[in-house]
């Protein structure tokens, strides 16, 4: 077999990105672009599906125009955020936007936490299914925005005939066919699978409302369920026309993006069955997502799963997360007033300087002594894994009226170290339940931060990898193409193939007692904040 090629394609929260990889899992083109995102109202995050497919379209040109012989490219692969794509009976959009009435905006965003109250009431009946979720439904997934469009919109809800993960939105628009991917229909739509048998819960979707969804054989909301990288379709005539790939190109079915980057993660420099199960792939966006895999199924209290053949087939997943990470660190720089002063610098690299230049005149031997006395507490956007709590907030202890570059590269600071220690939490979560994690492997965009990679080895107290090819997330989608177009026996043969090799962290051990009294301090404030709470609420 002579050179050959594989597509994958990203659609992250903000961006659209197609990647064309060669046989070695070298990304040797990539293509981004920005998507709309509306934000109508507070917590409300809505996206358009004709124009996320337009730019899909666009970008796969993109990334294939200097190829003569499209024949090279063997198959494509789709990742993208797990977001409610709503269609009509003809698969046109129909409006989940109650603030504008306008069709376009059809996405229910992954991040968007309209549907505060619907999870109330569905983690009230606390179903059986919820015991693969941690023990409560996320407002991140997808019954309780259903269940709000129905209450909410019910003229939309007489009208949506079609409902898709965003993933297997891409993948119907490329192939024509409704299958859908058990990692979003597991992780995310509460399908049980136990690597032999399931399917839909009648009882559940009974207990909450949604009874109807079973019509016709719960066509609604995906009758067919395939793993992970299996050949789903062929690239119709239409698709092919509109991503300038021929017609017949295989399609693997598709994953979630963090899916997507843990598979790409998990299988880097992987030579057997410890390596792939003592991991912790730690996929970082906007929000970042914590996967780990493991051969028996485990449940953890307020981590998602287990799910099985959701990421890696034949395995189990556990997944956590946190619900605002890349989005934290912008939002904690963008409401600093000296944030104006980076003009036009890397900002991260510019910060990361000041810190340096910091430490030296303070005469400390690390950077991270310089918030001895300085503290946040993450959750500004609630609390993913392992409280699973909506409610929960930022918080912050040490400020003062200090508003130069100086404060805002302190608390820069502090907030990495807070999201390292949001990690730690994470992982004492899952150790606790018999998983065994000796090691982090990173991607995504905080990941490019050397600072960021240390502060997590050295909180963490382990070896933190970034593989060699760093666009993990959009190598984890061309794997899928890579699996479904045959040239290799299965999924994890082909990660295995593309994934490349590492570079490595170590911690600094010397850090260790000051990041466990760090450490205390977080998991005080994180106590203290309920406590407040409790107080509040007392004459309620």
């Amino acid at each position: 077999m002579g050179a050959h090629y594989y597509v994958g394609v990203d659609v992250g929260t903000g961006s659209v990105r197609a990647a064309l990889v060669n046989q070695n899992g070298h990304v040797e083109n990539i293509h981004i672009i920005n998507t709309t995102v509306s934000n109508p109202y507070p917590d409300y995050y809505e996206q358009d599906s004709d124009e996320i497919w337009k730019f899909v379209c666009k970008a796969v040109k993109e990334v294939t125009a200097n190829m003569s012989d499209k024949s090279c490219i063997h198959g494509i692969g789709f990742d993208a955020t797990c977001s409610l794509v709503v269609l009509d009976a003809d698969f046109q959009p129909v409006t989940i936007s109650k603030h504008t009435g306008l069709n376009r905006w059809n996405i229910i965003m992954w991040m968007d936490h309209r549907a505060k109250q619907q999870t109330d009431i569905i983690n009230s009946k606390k179903h059986r299914v919820l015991k693969y979720v941690g023990g409560n439904v996320s407002l991140e997934m997808q019954s309780p925005k259903i269940l709000w469009i129905k209450t909410q919109m019910p003229d939309t809800w007489s009208k949506a005939k079609h409902l898709f993960d965003l993933p297997d939105f891409l993948t119907m628009k490329a192939t024509g066919q409704l299958s859908r991917s058990l990692c979003s229909l597991v992780c995310k739509w509460t399908y049980m699978w136990n690597g032999n048998d399931g399917g839909w819960d009648q009882e559940y979707f009974n207990s909450i409302g949604l009874e109807d969804l079973s019509q016709d054989n719960w066509t609604k909301i995906g009758g067919e369920a395939l793993t992970p990288g299996s050949k789903c379709g062929s690239i119709t005539k239409q698709a092919a026309a509109d991503l300038g790939l021929l017609e017949g190109t295989s399609v693997g079915a598709s994953l979630i993006d963090a899916h997507a980057g843990g598979l790409a993660l998990l299988h880097a420099q992987s030579n057997n069955k410890n390596d792939l199960c003592n991991r912790l792939g730690l996929i970082c966006g906007t929000s970042s997502c914590h996967m780990s895999v493991s051969v028996e199924a485990r449940f953890v209290n307020g981590i998602w799963g287990p799910y099985h053949s959701a990421m890696v087939p034949g395995y189990w997943l556990n997944e956590g997360g946190q619900s605002a990470t890349g989005a934290l660190v912008d939002h904690i720089i963008k409401m600093h007033p000296a944030a104006k002063n980076c003009n036009g610098n890397n900002v991260y690299s510019w910060l990361e300087d000041i810190l340096s230049k910091l430490a030296a005149e303070k005469d400390v031997n690390n950077i991270a002594l310089l918030t001895k006395d300085l503290h946040i507490y993450p959750d500004f956007h609630g609390n993913r894994s392992p409280l699973a709590d909506p409610y929960m907030a930022g918080m912050a202890s040490g400020l003062n009226l200090d508003s130069s570059e100086k404060s805002l590269a302190l608390q820069y600071l502090a907030t990495i170290q807070a999201l390292a220690y949001g990690t730690r939490h994470i992982i004492e979560q899952m150790t606790a339940s018999g998983q065994t994690i000796s090691s982090v492997v990173m991607c995504g965009g905080l990941s490019n931060s050397t600072l960021f990679k240390q502060m997590h080895a050295d909180a963490l107290g382990m070896p933190v990898g970034l593989p060699c090819e760093k666009h993990s997330v959009v190598l984890g989608a061309a794997m899928l193409g890579a699996a479904a177009s045959e040239d290799y026996q299965d999924l994890t043969s082909a990660a295995s193939a593309l994934a490349g090799s590492m570079n490595i962290f170590e911690p600094n051990y010397e850090m260790k007692q000051f990041h466990e009294n760090k450490y205390m301090v977080f998991k005080k404030m994180q106590s203290h904040q309920l406590e407040y709470k409790k107080i509040m609420n007392m004459n309620d």
